[in-house]
């Protein structure tokens, strides 16, 4: 007596159910990834991979001893106290009035001192680049 088999075994695996959970795991990820707010922020700073497009005329440096250079143009910096920069400032501006001036300042220094710079510039209207060092 012969027993017959009642199930036939096929041998290929049905994918349609596999795409349907990596679907909805998509969409779970892109709606909980909009929602997740860092528990602090990590800044690095000054890092960048790109360098501003506009290249500014004159330059405002300030080292890790917090002394102050400035230049214009290809110039070599000149190092000068905190209060000449903005005597130094309304020069270039009346040379140029669309002059950038970028601002260069060591990862030491505090924010105080280049939000001093940043006023000095805010006062009198210039346009502001702070600058960054590449990768």
């Amino acid at each position: 007596m012969a027993l017959k088999q009642r199930f036939k075994i096929e041998p290929t695996f049905s994918m349609a159910s596999m795409t349907d959970v990596i679907f909805l795991l998509l969409i779970f990820f892109m709606i909980t990834s909009t929602i997740v707010v860092p528990n602090s922020i990590k800044v690095l700073l000054p890092k960048s991979q790109q360098q501003a497009q506009a290249k500014p005329l004159t330059r405002i440096t300030i080292d890790k001893n917090l002394n102050y250079y400035v230049a214009n143009g290809n110039e070599t910096e000149r190092q000068v106290p905190f209060e000449a920069i903005a005597p130094f400032l309304q020069a270039a501006y009346s040379a140029n009035p669309e002059v950038y001036v970028a601002l260069y300042a060591d990862e030491s220094v505090p924010y105080r001192e280049i939000v001093k710079v940043l006023d000095i510039a805010n006062k009198h209207k210039f346009k502001m680049v702070l600058m960054t060092r590449p990768n």
